[in-house]
């Protein structure tokens, strides 16, 4: 028996609208992220002063520990639209809007239009792409063109009469993720790609994929910035990106923490959240099916039940899966192929694996559609766990008034209280909705549920956050008070937007002998410190010093929140006298 039900196209469709606006409202809203977001707003900028678009440069010094593309493409806009911080993130908006079309075709080409849409709105909503499209292009543009490699891919599979079209634009897409992060972007698809022929057993169809072709394309598209690099610095920044900046980060760990291996799964349930239970039930559900029957008194009767004396070897199995669900399959192999090589690495960042994201969003949607039409037992498993996210969701918004109920001032926020409603009665509306046993509802008020979440993020909370970002409000200080000579800079506190604001080099300090030197060696220095760093450091200083301006900071973490304790301070300081 099945359950038959009309998801109205028109209206996924009004909730996708909804859910990509606040990707483009008050871009200019907040000053930049300290400190990814600055070098990708800086180094364009300065590219157009210098009338130099070969050689990127940050602080007015040369930078080539990524290739250009990004740099290129901002400093486009900024010829287009002027310099802002809103022309700097348009192209990242326009790239999370390219990949959630994305995730919409690969949920079309795997499944139906209608697991498309629900990937498309899958990927839309998630909070964490929310930020992540604000803030950093180089990832936005990586998982973008990454994600186009699949899906040209994918699209070759699906329509073998258009196959070398699309694998001409798979290619096209490679070679521009090179250029706006290095090999990974032709690595990582090459080994996925090659491990679903080889389970498919299509191995042989390797030599059909205009391998020629795609290494010329490839090359037309790298070569030209590499070969003009060659010829004016020699193999000197060649060796400095690919050794150092790709290698070393892989092979070496000193780059950051030190992560474990499974570092990468609370990542992805964080990342992908709320839709990671859709993503992870299958797999939980399966196993909790395997450890139940492993629970049976005797082992035969248990190997009976499952059919473990007659099943083929695992390799057979994988094999028949992807036969029979080819495009699902190469999903599945994408998002294992990325975890799994970024969980070997020496340094692990969360960002190193968004270019899962539109296969991830994709997977969401093709289980949302099989949920949305299935047989009766397993909707009212789906229905339980939908039943179990809108609790978990309301829990949410409960503890959030809670935090805000005990918060100091300076911890509280615009908006807080209604996200906090919103998710309390979001979470209470999905719930009912699973209840009465209306999926199409319980999935529509979930994907509801977090569009106004975001919207309410976007219009009130992100920007009453910029009293907690000093950069911009203490060097419009520094323009006020500080003569054309000044020495201007940080000590210890990561603030490279100070370029972009001030427009002159800065010094970028960490050793406190650096600064209790310039202070004394420079009649006119401007320094933005911590609080705690400056009543340490001051009592060695040689020449008085001042303090202009007091901003508070902190990072939105919850241990951070839970302790309330005192936010730290940042000072700008000077040894100019009154």
């Amino acid at each position: 028996m099945k359950i038959l039900l009309t998801t109205k196209p028109s209206i996924l469709l009004i909730i996708l609208v909804l859910a990509i606006a606040p990707y483009f409202i008050k871009l200019g809203a907040s000053s930049l992220w300290d400190a990814n977001e600055a070098f990708y707003a800086e180094t364009p900028r300065e590219m157009i002063a210098a009338g130099d678009y070969l050689n990127p440069s940050f602080n007015f010094k040369p930078r080539f520990n990524k290739p250009p593309l990004c740099y290129w493409v901002v400093a486009a806009f900024y010829k287009l639209f002027g310099v802002s911080e809103a022309t700097e993130r348009l192209p990242l908006a326009l790239g999370a809007l390219a990949m959630i079309l994305t995730a919409f075709f690969l949920g079309r080409a795997a499944h139906s239009s209608q697991a498309g849409l629900f990937a498309a709105i899958a990927l839309a909503t998630l909070p964490r792409f929310v930020m992540f499209s604000r803030r950093i292009i180089i990832d936005v543009y990586i998982a973008m063109f990454m994600g186009l490699t699949l899906l040209f891919f994918a699209l070759a599979e699906k329509y073998p009469e258009r196959r070398k079209l699309f694998l001409m634009l798979m290619y096209v897409s490679a070679g521009l993720g090179v250029l706006t992060k290095g090999p990974v972007a032709l690595l990582l698809p090459a080994i996925a790609f090659t491990i679903y022929l080889t389970i498919t057993g299509q191995l042989k169809k390797i030599r059909a994929i205009y391998l020629p072709s795609g290494v010329l394309i490839v090359a037309a598209i790298v070569l030209p910035w590499y070969a003009a690099i060659y010829f004016e610095h020699g193999l000197v920044y060649i060796k400095t990106f690919l050794l150092k900046d790709n290698l070393s980060r892989y092979t070496e760990p000193i780059w950051g923490p030190r992560r474990g291996y499974f570092f990468y799964l609370p990542v992805m349930l964080g990342d992908l959240f709320p839709w990671s239970f859709f993503l992870f039930f299958p797999v939980l559900a399966k196993i909790f099916f395997l450890l139940k029957r492993f629970g049976e008194r005797y082992w035969k009767k248990a190997a009976t039940a499952i059919h473990l004396t007659n099943q083929p070897a695992l390799f057979e199995r994988l094999k028949i899966y992807a036969n029979q669900h080819p495009q699902t399959a190469l999903l599945i192999i994408w998002i294992a192929v990325i975890v799994g090589f970024y969980s070997l690495s020496s340094n692990k960042e969360d960002l190193y694996i968004s270019p899962i994201y539109t296969a991830a969003a994709s997977l969401v949607g093709i289980v949302i559609a099989n949920f949305l039409s299935t047989e009766k037992v397993n909707a009212i498993v789906y229905q339980r766990l939908i039943m179990a996210l809108g609790i978990f969701v309301a829990l949410l918004g409960m503890l959030l008034f809670y935090v805000i109920g005990n918060a100091a001032p300076e911890y509280q926020l615009a908006g807080e209280f209604a996200i906090a409603l919103i998710a309390l009665l979001g979470g209470l509306t999905i719930s009912l909705m699973a209840i009465r046993k209306n999926p199409f509802a319980s999935v529509a008020s979930l994907a509801m549920t977090f569009v106004v979440l975001n919207w309410i993020f976007v219009l009130w909370t992100l920007p009453d956050f910029e009293r907690y970002k000093p950069v911009r409000a203490l060097c419009e200080v520094i323009k006020t008070e500080a003569s054309p000579d000044a020495q201007v800079g940080y000590y210890a506190v990561a603030s490279p937007s100070m370029v972009f604001y001030l427009q002159k080099p800065i010094f970028e300090y960490y050793q406190p002998d650096e600064l209790i030197q310039a202070l004394a060696n420079h009649p006119e220095v401007y320094c933005i410190i911590s609080q705690d760093h400056y009543e340490a450091l001051k009592g060695r200083f040689t020449t008085p010093t001042r303090t202009l301006a007091t901003r508070p900071v902190f990072q939105v973490k919850l241990r951070t929140l839970f302790n309330q304790r005192d936010l730290p301070q940042v000072v700008l300081i000077t040894n100019k006298s009154e």
